[in-house]
């Protein structure tokens, strides 16, 4: 099989309105804004109470998700989700950029670039679910609606960010 050439990433400024653009369909079509953490919160609530029902339907939290027999996969969230995967994968696959790499600096190792996104991942995911969204419900939909508290969360994700790249630069210089 012959390697095709990757083709040139997105303008930022076409891609940034394409996501404005989803964002305003996703209001007008389903009432809701884009988010990732509920589906994954869902899934997880499906497995659990495959597992332990009796605890699942025992705690009021996470049995609402199961009320009047409902379930908590049917949820636009989940199948947002399965597109965004569906749709990165096929862009991926269009532009000949899908290969079997690790991006890292080169004063890390394979394992050690694992181990760090395993661990900011875990990080990221339990706070989400602590706030009860991600950044992508809090800056996109909640930024669009002119949420105070959304753009407050933006403004401290950004300065910690840039805080905390201090830490971890030598991994990538």
């Amino acid at each position: 099989m012959e390697k095709t050439k990757a083709q040139p990433y997105w303008q930022p400024y076409y891609a940034g309105l394409g996501l404005g653009l989803v964002l305003l369909l996703s209001y007008m079509l389903l009432g809701q804004g884009l988010g990732g953490s509920g589906a994954f919160a869902r899934l997880l609530y499906s497995i659990m109470h495959s597992v332990a029902p009796g605890h699942v339907e025992g705690n009021p939290y996470m049995a609402k998700y199961f009320a009047d027999g409902a379930n908590p996969l049917n949820n636009a969230l989940v199948f947002l989700v399965i597109g965004v995967f569906t749709g990165g994968l096929i862009s991926g696959l269009l532009a000949g950029r899908v290969r079997k790499t690790v991006e890292k600096g080169p004063n890390i190792s394979v394992k050690g670039r694992f181990i760090f996104a395993f661990a900011g991942g875990t990080l990221m995911g339990f706070a989400a679910r602590l706030a009860r969204g991600c950044t992508s419900g809090q800056a996109l939909s909640g930024g669009a609606t002119l949420a105070l508290g959304s753009w407050a969360f933006m403004f401290a994700v950004f300065a910690g960010g840039f805080a905390a790249a201090w830490f971890v630069r030598r991994q990538w210089l």
